[in-house]
């Protein structure tokens, strides 16, 4: 799995409102955060775009940009973007290009691993963490950058 420090590789997803997006877009205008989940309409996973949801707001104001990653297909991202009212952005990687790219594919190539990211502007990764269970892991890594970025400006 790629660490803080790394290059954060670009790629280009199709997305829950029916664009294709890229990393470079993604950091365009500040860091973004870049989380990979198991699947929708799993349990946890579903708590965890929930989360990410309900500190969204938080999220803009600090001027983090945020993405949602996982290998479901894209077909299933508008149903449950919309059941869920997500306000940003869920990425389809069927064939996990991303997925392998950032060392997130679960044992044996199965899978997603639950990992988030904070990649800056310059494509650097800034922060990340790796808990596939505890979606309270994954809150304080994003509370800990929205403070960093508040900090900053």
């Amino acid at each position: 799995m790629l660490g803080k420090g790394d290059r954060a590789p670009d790629f280009e997803l199709p997305a829950s409102d029916g664009s294709r997006t890229t990393l470079r877009a993604l950091i365009a205008h500040g860091p973004a955060v870049l989380f990979f989940y198991p699947g929708d309409f799993t349990p946890v996973c579903t708590r965890e775009v929930c989360m990410v949801r309900d500190l969204y707001g938080e999220l803009a104001a600090a001027g983090i940009a945020v993405a949602g990653v996982s290998a479901d297909s894209v077909e299933s991202r508008p149903r449950f973007k919309a059941q869920h009212d997500l306000p940003y952005l869920l990425l389809a990687d069927s064939e996990k290009k991303a997925v392998r790219a950032y060392g997130v594919a679960g044992p044996l190539g199965f899978g997603v691993r639950r990992a988030t990211f904070l990649v800056d502007r310059d494509g650097t990764i800034r922060d990340v963490v790796n808990a596939l269970l505890s979606v309270s892991r994954h809150e304080r890594f994003l509370r800990n950058a929205i403070a960093a970025s508040s900090t900053q400006t």
